[in-house]
């Protein structure tokens, strides 16, 4: 099942830019400024389910020295989604504390509440250790993407074992773009991989090699999936696909952030379909 099409025109033009940021973010280049906009209208205290937002603490693409970290625009549109959904967000990384970004755009009216010092960036980094997760406070678990988390997410046993359990107790289990680098090595209580006879997405071989980082990850994501026995989708590179199996949402990119947790939404709140 996939949800590519729900809404064609808007994901188009999000798909557009988050394509372009995504470039420049991986060449190094930077954008423009622009001012805060409002805060999302939702008051998290008066929420009753919570989901969290799991990101990376590894900062180097490798050998290369080059920074990397978090991909905002992964981390503020699902946030934005689940909090307009009324479900609250905590945030955890895999050290905890102070979280790494990339792909920060001041003209991106969702990630910039992020920036700056406000609340919403004092949150984001005093985030909590992976080791000091509790899964059973959480209906869900997203992992946001950016290449730092092909360096620490299939190593954090802590990620992993919180996701296998949200997702036993019928939790759900989101990704998007790198995230899906945390579900690599997440069995469930059988034994057997969670991707394992699945159809999931994740940031593909060929966009890999498209911001000439192929040679540069730990592993290309697509073949570890596949080598878990996920029935891998792609989609046309830097176009959304989102794929929905069971109660597993993973997105392909940064334009199928927004769309996963979307689908994520729904899956929490079926009554709002």
């Amino acid at each position: 099942m996939t949800d590519r099409d729900r809404h064609p025109g808007r994901r188009a033009a999000l798909a557009s830019l988050l394509a372009a940021l995504f470039a420049v973010s991986c060449a190094g280049g930077s954008a423009p400024d622009s001012a805060h906009p409002d805060q999302p209208r939702t008051k998290e205290n008066e929420m009753t389910q919570r989901v969290l937002i799991a990101m990376t603490s590894h900062d180097r693409k490798g050998a290369t020295g080059e920074p990397t970290g978090a991909y905002l625009p992964e981390i503020a549109h699902p946030y934005a989604a689940f909090t307009k959904a009324g479900i609250a967000v905590d945030f955890a990384s895999t050290r905890g504390g102070r979280v790494p970004l990339d792909g920060v755009d001041r003209a991106d009216a969702a990630g910039a509440p992020f920036l700056d010092g406000g609340a919403l960036a004092g949150r984001l980094h005093d985030s909590l250790p992976a080791a000091s997760v509790d899964p059973s406070r959480y209906a869900a678990i997203f992992f946001a993407g950016g290449h730092g988390t092909m360096w620490d997410f299939p190593e954090s046993e802590a990620f992993a074992r919180a996701a296998a359990s949200i997702y036993e107790r019928g939790g759900v289990v989101g990704a998007v773009c790198h995230g899906p680098a945390a579900l690599v090595n997440v069995r469930l209580s059988s034994g057997q991989y969670l991707v394992a006879g699945k159809a999931v997405s994740a940031f593909t071989n060929e966009e890999e090699r498209a911001v000439k980082l192929d040679a540069v990850v730990p592993f290309l994501l697509q073949d570890r999936l596949v080598e878990r026995g996920a029935l891998f989708q792609p989609a046309a590179p830097w176009q959304e696909q989102v794929v929905v199996a069971e109660r597993l949402v993973t997105g392909q990119n940064p334009a199928s952030a927004a769309g996963v947790a979307e689908a994520m939404v729904r899956l929490l709140r079926p009554e709002a379909r």
